[in-house]
């Protein structure tokens, strides 16, 4: 018997020991499928927790293609550009007109009829949006120098006078204003790399080599846009709200560092109520001393992701992002087996709180700062207290390592954080505004992939500065950029009112800054 019981109790042992083992694999098992699943879901499913549809661009013509589509008139295809724009900005009726007039012959004015003159009763008038392709043209700049004839018959020596010129962008250049920053619009508005616009000058007759197009977009950027960018950052800091994020750049030539190790790119910008201004800042490494020393004049909120390299900045509040706590619970979702999706699961019980959040939220876009603090106090906060009430409960019952309690943990662990934006009615829910604003460089990424050394990379920081700025306060990067070049270089660098005089929200821009048509 002693040996029977001995036995019972090593097998007892052993099956409990193959439970805990089979626990473990299930839990395991669960993991990694739900990270297939949602790495189908991030690859192939929408990429939003809205579910808006994939844009393909490869088959878009038959997408979009519709016959039924009503054709646009001038006046529609006109609209936004013929919206008052304020004071500053260009005010046109209508677009630059050629009329083309069709007239008979006098030969066949002839009623034939009765034999007698014809007279013009009225017309028909069909009216076409014409585009003009880029244009080229060389532009001589001469300038006459004076001497004196009578001091020259009589061998006085005299002064000789030379007429006043506007100092180059770029001297001992073919490069304008208007061409570098037409490359500059071209790569950095549209996204379009130097390789590919070296082939598009070519099927103009124009040879300019991606070299020649870097050296000057380079130069522009450190010589003239950069005391722009000092000048948005001096403005950037004052403010007591701004939006924070970063991604990756890869850089090829870093002394010291292989090619393939990642490079970041940060990204600042001002509050829903400060002037917009949108500044990128490049350095080698994700680490917290960036954000430390960017923002080492500014005190106040700062609105954040997730990310910890933003903790321990001096005098700033962090604010966390809602919208990112959403796409916890989104994706807990997406990674639902089949059978579960239409089901009642938790997860979808916490996506409905934060959507209930949002949604109050929409309610009081057109309120006051003070009249939507008020507001959150009386329904957002007892909501949130909710919320995590319910996080509390659901913690304990949920696999910490899958996708639902990593949404659950990533809540908690934000909690101070996302709590932040009830704490002054101009803060925001969410950080969308910083994702937003960085997303042009994303896009441009995709199509140049790296940048080839420090210096470009540092270059790109500062022309998406000034091109994102400039969109934010309705200006056409084009012409603004073009204007800072034919400006800069004419201005005291140690006179802070004429530089105040070229940023974007000076009400002294010339018209063409808001104008939509590239002339070169």
């Amino acid at each position: 018997m002693p040996n029977t019981a001995a036995r019972i109790q090593e097998l007892e042992i052993k099956c409990s020991l193959q439970e805990q083992e089979i626990d473990e694999l299930k839990t395991r098992l669960q993991f990694y499928e739900e990270q297939i699943r949602l790495s189908q879901a991030r690859r192939f499913g929408p990429k939003s927790e809205a579910g808006a549809g994939q844009i393909n661009i490869f088959n878009e013509v038959e997408l979009e293609n519709n016959p039924k589509a009503p054709e646009p008139t001038i006046e529609v295809a006109t609209h936004k550009r013929r919206q008052s724009r304020g004071k500053n900005k260009i005010d046109l009726d209508e677009l630059p007109t050629e009329t083309l007039e069709y007239k008979l012959p006098s030969e066949e004015l002839t009623c034939c009829t009765c034999g007698g003159e014809m007279h013009e009763m009225s017309t028909e008038v069909r009216c076409e949006l014409h585009m003009l392709p880029v244009q080229f043209k060389q532009v001589k700049h001469v300038r006459s120098v004076y001497g004196c004839r009578q001091c020259e018959q009589t061998g006085t020596k005299a002064k000789i006078v030379t007429a006043p010129m506007p100092e180059p962008a770029f001297p001992g250049s073919i490069a304008s204003p208007s061409l570098v920053a037409h490359i500059i619009s071209q790569k950095y508005v549209e996204a379009m790399p130097l390789y590919r616009q070296e082939k598009a000058f070519e099927r103009q007759g124009i040879e300019i080599s991606r070299q020649n197009m870097a050296n000057w977009v380079v130069k522009g950027a450190e010589n003239w846009l950069s005391p722009i960018y000092d000048s948005l950052k001096t403005e950037l800091v004052k403010q007591d709200i701004l939006h924070a994020d970063e991604t990756v750049l890869q850089v090829l030539n870093e002394p010291g560092r292989a090619a393939t190790t990642k490079s970041y790119m940060w990204l600042y910008l001002t509050g829903r109520d400060g002037p917009p201004i949108v500044l990128y800042d490049y350095r080698t490494t994700r680490a917290n001393k960036h954000p430390q020393n960017f923002l080492a004049d500014f005190n106040g909120y700062l609105h954040v992701d997730g990310y910890s390299g933003y903790n321990n900045l001096t005098g700033v509040t962090l604010i966390g992002c809602w919208a990112h706590a959403r796409r916890k619970f989104d994706e807990a979702l997406k990674v639902l087996p089949p059978e579960k999706k239409d089901s009642d699961v938790p997860a979808k019980e916490g996506l409905d709180y934060i959507n209930r959040l949002f949604k109050l939220e929409r309610e009081m876009k057109e309120l006051t700062a003070d009249e939507r603090h008020r507001l959150r106090q009386k329904k957002s906060r007892p909501l949130v207290v909710q919320f995590y009430e319910w996080l509390a409960y659901q913690r304990p019952r949920v696999l910490p390592k899958s996708a639902f309690g990593e949404a659950i943990g990533y809540c908690i662990n934000q909690r101070e954080k996302l709590e932040g934006f009830l704490l002054d009615g101009r803060l925001e829910l969410d950080n969308n505004r910083a994702e937003r604003s960085i997303k042009p460089f994303v896009i441009g990424r995709k199509n140049f992939l790296f940048s080839n050394t420090p210096r470009g990379a540092k270059s790109s920081a500062v022309i998406y500065s000034i091109v994102e700025t400039a969109k934010e306060h309705g200006l056409n990067p084009f012409h603004y950029i073009k204007y800072l070049f034919e400006q800069v270089p004419n201005i005291d660098h140690s006179d802070s009112e004429a530089f105040e005089k070229v940023l974007p929200w000076s009400k002294t821009l010339p018209q063409e800054c808001f104008g939509g048509r590239q002339e070169n």
